[in-house]
């Protein structure tokens, strides 16, 4: 989560707020937050608003979508992370570490951003947490150039269901629920080797193009078009090696 406040045009008044376990948030930590300006901007038509500390906003019709913030230690993964709704950081985190997962970092306030940590569950797939105060978290969502869907990949998926099914029970299986996340096995796109990992997806309108788009800019194709049960989807990275995936339906 970008650790610094952005001007009051990246809080969108109309901003939704989230349940408890639904994806809220995503940001990408880049070593050149200056080249993923570049990539997303022609990519998705995303605007960027600075946040302090070289963190930017990344704005779609004014509405925040997402961050770009430069990796803090050299050695860190260049990744994609997405941010799960919760009203008590604290009381998330230690039911993660009950139910078998481990706090990467414990809770700590953003300004008055909000409260963020970062945790892994039993498989050691990262996510992060996400207790809003002024930012509630996607201004706009589900529309084309903005995220869409959060896909697990893990080794275990009945054990992920337990997991998760055990945080976030009301957002996955409850009524109206709308989770927007989903679990499935690490072999069904990636190799067996792949650790486990949540993927964020991006909607675009036009898939083809969207690859053509990425291989222009510098990205690669990681995974080749497929059908899934929540629409056609693409794999792929950034010109830094950051994945995500391109989803339409």
């Amino acid at each position: 989560m970008a650790e610094n406040r952005a001007s009051e045009s990246a809080q969108s008044p109309q901003s939704p707020e989230y349940g408890e376990g639904v994806p809220c948030w995503v940001d990408a930590q880049l070593s050149d937050v200056e080249a993923g300006k570049r990539f997303y901007g022609e990519l998705f038509g995303w605007t960027f608003e600075e946040a302090g500390d070289g963190s930017v906003w990344a704005l779609l019709d004014g509405a925040p979508v997402a961050a770009l913030a430069p990796k803090s230690d050299g050695r860190m993964p260049t990744v994609w992370t997405v941010y799960f709704a919760t009203p008590d950081a604290e009381a998330l985190s230690r039911r993660i570490v009950a139910a078998g997962g481990q706090l990467v970092t414990p809770p700590f306030p953003v300004e008055d951003l909000g409260t963020t940590a970062l945790a892994a569950d039993p498989e050691g797939a990262v996510f992060g947490l996400w207790q809003p105060g002024s930012h509630p978290g996607f201004g706009l969502r589900h529309a084309a150039d903005t995220f869409v869907w959060a896909e697990l990949y893990a080794r275990d998926t009945a054990g992920a269901n337990a997991f998760y099914g055990t945080l976030f029970h009301d957002a996955l299986f409850g009524p109206g629920a709308d989770p927007d996340f989903g679990r499935a096995e690490v072999t069904d796109v990636f190799p067996a080797e792949m650790p486990p990992h949540f993927l964020a997806h991006f909607r675009v309108a036009d898939l083809d193009g969207a690859l053509g788009a990425v291989q222009r800019l510098g990205g690669r194709l990681q995974a080749t078009p497929f059908e899934a049960s929540y629409g056609r989807v693409a794999v792929v990275t950034d010109n830094q090696g950051a994945s995500f995936a391109l989803l339409e339906r």
